[in-house]
């Protein structure tokens, strides 16, 4: 027997998904949208299609452990450069989440932007939200099949392309597209273009706003990135409230309701299918659609527009004008992301403008620090790891110098003294002095490494000049104690 008050009711504990069926709007924060997709994916799919000094100008050629972009030529050693790129990014979207909430999530994101591109291929195929609704609900007939599948066969299409276009970034485009018509396409390419695919057709034609609710974490952890002077899409509920239909001749204030009709378009139009006059909830990801919606009912009433509109807890609290809730941007947080922002940015810009274009790495030989060798030297045997970061051909000589060590001299393979664009070579290197002139002990010693553009690749344009670059790396030279 239940103890009183005690619903013996089961329920779920997950949610059973209820499919949402979003109705297409216009206005101004959609041409947004439309715009954003477009810009988005002109980056995104022509980006590996562009050339530099003959070669894909992006591309992230794992094998060979070389990132390419544009001029610039990034090897494992660089890794800091990546570390700070993606700092800058998310610096980024700590700052513009701060300022006006989920602004990536609402135009940007990858899960945004192919949901828009599978809807607006849903809704050309199927039509509006109530054909795609009475759809739905028929049974099985040829024509459902028919139009079924020719939804489906573009949306594969497209998911197809973009997962061709991703593997692109990794593996030349060019040879890629030659291995796709000739069916020659390596496991992992292949691979790698159907799982982006698959991913892409589910995500965006199945999953849509359950990513957003449940799979991304952005959504679960922005209310701490905002406060209550960020922008984010809100419902002005002392302007709205109580709502209810009405005639468009007739006085709401008589009526004694407020300016929403209570029509719901808001949430027919939302993607991820919340009623943004519930208060603002971690499932909005702040695209906007509900303004345009409700903006074009509050000009067939005559009302005035911004009933939901982009504007700050505190703006909305106090009754602030646009121009003083504006000028709350400015605050603590904000100048703190910026501050570092630009730091960032300045010290990214900076350290690759003064990049040099020659890396060098000095490697002892640990199976004989110090020996002995004919005509009385002491010889330590070192590796050179050189790298030649440019895209043209680079001769190198090598020097030593030690205060305390008059007589040294450098002994290396001549002829290896040329590097390839690109390239980099393990060089022995054998460091001598006099066995009169050698005091027992350890010596530091200065390894010069000077680099110059070689004859033959001096017309290559390389974006970096390579003449007069000298490296100068330390290391110890051993001398035994002698009998």
């Amino acid at each position: 027997m239940n103890a009183p008050g005690i619903d013996s009711t089961e329920a779920s504990l997950y949610e059973v998904r209820r499919k949402i069926y979003p109705r297409a709007v216009t206005g101004a924060f959609a041409s947004w949208r439309v715009a954003m997709v477009l810009a988005t994916q002109l980056v995104f799919y022509g980006t590996p299609w562009l050339q530099w000094n003959g070669r894909q100008a992006v591309l992230f050629d794992l094998g060979a452990r070389k990132f390419y972009l544009f001029g610039l030529v990034l090897w494992p050693q660089d890794v800091i450069y990546l570390a700070v790129l993606l700092l800058i990014s998310a610096l980024s979207l700590f700052l513009f989440t701060a300022i006006a909430g989920r602004l990536f999530c609402g135009y940007a994101c990858p899960q945004t932007v192919y949901t828009e591109i599978f809807l607006w291929i849903e809704r050309q195929v199927e039509g509006d939200r109530i054909a795609r609704i009475r759809l739905d609900g028929e049974r099985w007939t040829a024509r459902k099949l028919r139009v079924k599948a020719t939804k489906h066969l573009l949306w594969i299409a497209i998911a197809l392309w973009t997962g061709f276009t991703f593997v692109g970034y990794f593996s030349p485009i060019d040879a890629l597209g030659r291995a796709v018509l000739t069916l020659s396409t390596g496991p992992w390419e292949t691979f790698w273009i159907g799982f982006y695919a698959f991913a892409t057709w589910g995500n965006a034609g199945f999953m849509r706003e359950q990513v957003c609710k449940y799979m991304c974490p952005y959504a679960r952890f922005q209310s701490v990135m905002v406060d209550k002077d960020t922008y984010v899409v809100t419902y002005d509920a002392q302007r709205g409230e109580p709502r209810g239909s009405r005639s468009r001749k007739a006085d709401p204030r008589a009526l004694g309701i407020g300016d929403c009709v209570d029509c719901s378009i808001c949430v027919q139009v939302c993607p991820t299918g919340i009623d943004i006059r519930d208060g603002l909830q971690y499932e909005c990801i702040g695209c906007g659609a509900c303004i345009d919606a409700c903006n074009q009912v509050m000009d067939k009433m005559r009302y005035p527009r911004g009933l939901i509109r982009y504007t700050s807890e505190n703006a909305m609290r106090r009754a602030l004008s646009a121009a003083n809730a504006r000028r709350r941007v400015i605050r603590p947080r904000i100048v703190l992301y910026a501050v570092l922002w630009l730091a960032l940015v300045g010290g990214f810009v900076w350290s690759v403008a003064v990049r040099t274009p020659l890396k060098v790495d000095i490697i002892r030989d640990r199976q004989a620090l110090a020996r002995e060798v004919e005509g009385r030297w002491i010889e330590n045997v070192y590796r050179l790891q050189l790298i030649n970061t440019t895209e043209g051909e680079m001769d190198i000589a090598i020097a030593a110098e030690s205060p305390g060590l008059p007589g040294l001299s450098v002994e290396y393979e001549r002829g290896a003294g040329h590097l390839a664009p690109t390239s980099n070579r393990l060089l022995p290197l054998r460091l001598r002095v006099p066995l009169e002139q050698a005091a027992s002990g350890t010596h530091v010693v200065d390894i010069v490494v000077s680099g110059a553009r070689a004859e033959a690749g001096a017309g290559t344009g390389t974006g970096t000049d390579t003449s007069g670059v000298q490296v100068r790396q330390s290391t110890r030279f051993i001398i035994p104690d002698q009998p």
